[in-house]
């Protein structure tokens, strides 16, 4: 998804009330911190083969196509991103099918948990 270093910057692009839409959870996460924790860890899930397929861009909002595959399973998504400034205000993640949506689950439960302990 990001390199390491283009992650470093990420928590200064993300606004300190972002909002994070995740495709497993039933609540909109709020607040940067959170918003970066699902980022990195996504980041961490998703693996070398993630790539971005194609965009849609209008304004302030972006429509960002992907595709990649967790234990030989496709996943196709989207992020959409709407900028307000120069930095991100919201991030919601749509994942297809169903079975890409169960292992999206499965692994990013097991990596948030890992990340928050080691932040504890």
């Amino acid at each position: 998804m990001m390199s390491g270093s283009s992650q470093d910057g990420l928590f200064e692009l993300l606004a300190e009330d972002c909002i994070f839409w995740s495709p497993v959870v039933h609540t909109p996460q709020r607040g940067r911190d959170i918003t970066y924790l699902y980022l990195s860890a996504a980041n961490q899930v998703f693996g070398d083969d993630f790539c971005y397929v194609s965009e849609i861009l209008d304004g302030s909002r972006a429509v960002l196509e992907f595709t990649c595959s967790i234990d030989d399973i496709q996943i196709n998504g989207v992020d959409i991103i709407q900028v307000r400034g120069r930095q991100i205000s919201e991030f919601k993640v749509m994942v297809r099918p169903l079975k890409a949506v169960n292992k999206v689950h499965e692994r990013m439960m097991r990596m948030l948990e890992k990340l928050k302990a080691s932040t504890s």
